[in-house]
C-alpha cells in the first residue's frame, strides 16, 4: 500500500493526516556497531533519567553546542525524546502566535496547532528556504496584529530538513533583526547542521551567535549521530543575563508533565555520540559523502527532466518543483502536489512527498524527495555504500536512480508520447 493509500484509509478510518506525515529523512544505513555496543552495554541500568536529562546527558550536551561555538552550560540545556517533545514544550511555555517559513519541517506546525496556538506561514525564497525572507515576516507581523493576532514565536532553521538548502549569513541577520525589532523568540532547529554537504565552502552561522538573548535552539540527535529509530534531543537556552534559566525551568515543567524522559540505557548512547568519539564523527563523515552524492545526482535528474531544484546543501532531502512541466503533468492527471505525490509513489514507485506536507501551496506541484529511499538492500549491502568508489554504481542505487529518473523524464512528456508501462501500473 502506498503512501497517498494509507492516507485515504486513515481518513476513513477517522484518523487525521499528521499520522501518516512524513517521516525524519533516514539515512538508511545500518547502526554503528559501536553505539549498538553503548545500548547493549546500559541496557542494566534501572534507574530514571530525568526530565531535562541527567548530569551526565547534560554535560554532554553543552560540550557538543560549546565546540561549535555557543557556550553552554549544563543548566542552560535540556533534552528529551525527540526533538518534536522539545518544541512543545518552548510552544507551551512562550505562547501566542507561532511563525514558520512556506515551506517548512513537516512536524513544525501540527504541534503548536495541538496546542491551539495559531499559525502563520511566511514566504521564502528558495536559496533561503527555512529561513523566511526579512520583508514578508515583517508584513506578516503587521498583518497578523492588525487581525488581532499576537505573534511571539518565530521558528525557522538554518540548514532546512525539507528542501537541503543553508541560508546565507546575510539573509539570515536580516530576518533575525526583524525578529528582533518585533519583540520575537527565535527557536532554532539546527538538527542538520552538522550535515552540510560542503563545510569548506558553506558558511552556516546561528542565529543564537546573533541575538544570544532570545534564542532557543534545538537539534534532534538522529539527524547526524543517532539511528532514526532511537528518539533523543538536546536544547540549549540563552546563557548570560535575562530570562534563560527561568525558561528553561517552565519547558522542563512541561517535559515532566509530559512524562517526556529519555528512556535511560539511549541516555546514555546519546551522552556518548554527544562527546563525538572518532568512530562516530567518521561515520557522519561518510554518511554526509554519501547523501552529498546521492542528492546531487537526484538534483540531476530532476533538473533534467524540466523541473526546478536548487543544488542541496546539507541533509538527505531535494525539494523538486515541476511547475515548468505543468502542461505535461495534466495530461497524466496531475494538477497539484497531492497528486503528485500519489503519482510518483503509487504508480511509479518513487517514494515523495508533496510540497502541502510542509506548509507549501497545494497547487503547485512539489516534493520533497529522500536519498535514504535510494539505498536498499540488508545491512550488508547498505554498509557497502558507505566504502564504495562510486555508490551510484552499486545494483541498487543505481537500479532506484534509473526508476526515478526513468519516473521524471516520462512526467515530463505528454502521455500520448510516453513509451513503455501504462499509468496505472506499477514498475514494483
Amino acid at each position: 500500500m502506498g503512501r497517498t493509500e494509507r492516507d485515504g484509509a486513515a481518513r476513513a478510518g477517522g484518523h487525521g493526516p499528521v499520522r501518516f506525515g512524513p517521516r525524519m529523512p533516514d539515512d538508511g544505513l545500518p547502526v554503528l556497531p559501536e553505539l549498538t555496543a553503548v545500548l547493549s552495554a546500559a541496557a542494566q541500568r534501572a534507574e530514571d533519567e530525568p526530565p531535562g536529562g541527567g548530569p551526565g546527558l547534560l554535560e554532554a550536551a553543552a560540550g557538543y553546542w560549546t565546540r561549535r561555538g555557543l557556550a553552554a552550560v549544563p543548566d542552560r540545556v535540556a533534552a528529551a525524546p525527540g526533538a518534536p517533545a522539545l518544541l512543545v514544550a518552548l510552544t507551551a511555555t512562550l505562547g501566542g502566535d507561532v511563525l514558520v517559513p512556506r515551506p517548512c519541517a513537516a512536524w513544525w506546525a501540527p504541534y503548536a496547532r495541538l496546542l491551539g496556538r495559531p499559525v502563520f506561514h511566511v514566504p521564502t525564497p528558495p536559496e533561503s528556504a527555512g529561513v523566511p525572507d526579512a520583508y514578508a515576516l515583517q508584513e506578516t507581523i503587521r498583518r497578523v496584529r492588525a487581525e488581532g493576532g499576537d505573534p511571539r514565536q518565530l521558528v525557522l532553521s538554518p540548514a532546512d530538513e525539507t528542501t537541503g538548502a543553508v541560508a546565507a549569513p546575510d539573509s539570515l541577520h536580516e530576518t533575525v533583526e526583524v525578529a528582533e525589532a518585533e519583540g520575537l523568540f527565535v527557536i532554532s532547529d539546527e538538527t542538520w547542521r552538522d550535515t552540510v554537504h560542503d563545510p569548506h565552502g558553506t558558511v552556516l552561522l546561528s542565529p543564537a551567535e546573533m541575538l544570544p538573548g532570545r534564542v532557543a535552539v534545538v537539534c534532534d540527535l538522529r539527524g547526524g549521530l543517532l539511528p532514526a529509530g532511537w528518539p533523543a534531543a538536546i536544547a540549549r537556552f540563552p546563557t548570560g543575563p535575562g530570562d534563560g534559566g527561568a525558561l528553561r525551568a517552565r519547558v522542563l515543567d512541561v517535559l515532566t508533565a509530559l512524562g517526556a524522559q529519555i528512556p535511560g540505557p539511549l541516555a546514555v548512547t546519546a551522552a556518548y555520540a554527544l562527546d563525538e568519539p572518532e568512530e562516530v564523527t567518521a561515520r557522519r563523515a561518510a554518511s554526509v559523502r554519501l547523501h552529498a552524492r546521492l542528492a546531487a545526482a537526484v538534483h540531476e535528474l530532476v533538473v533534467a527532466a524540466g523541473g526546478l531544484t536548487l543544488p542541496p546543501q546539507a541533509g538527505r532531502c531535494v525539494y523538486a518543483d515541476l511547475s515548468p512541466l505543468s502542461d505535461a503533468l495534466a495530461t497524466h492527471g496531475v494538477g497539484d502536489g497531492q497528486e503528485l505525490e500519489e503519482c510518483l509513489d503509487v504508480h511509479h514507485g518513487v517514494p515523495a512527498s508533496g510540497g502541502h506536507r510542509f506548509g507549501d501551496d497545494l497547487a503547485a506541484p512539489r516534493v520533497r524527495l529522500s536519498t535514504g529511499d535510494l539505498l536498499g538492500g540488508d545491512a550488508v549491502e547498505r554498509a557497502a555504500c558507505l566504502t564504495a568508489p562510486d555508490p551510484l554504481e552499486l545494483h541498487r542505487v543505481r537500479g532506484a536512480l534509473t526508476r526515478w529518473r526513468t519516473a521524471f523524464a516520462r512526467l515530463g512528456t505528454p502521455s500520448d508520447a510516453t513509451i513503455g508501462p501504462e499509468r496505472g501500473e506499477s514498475p514494483r
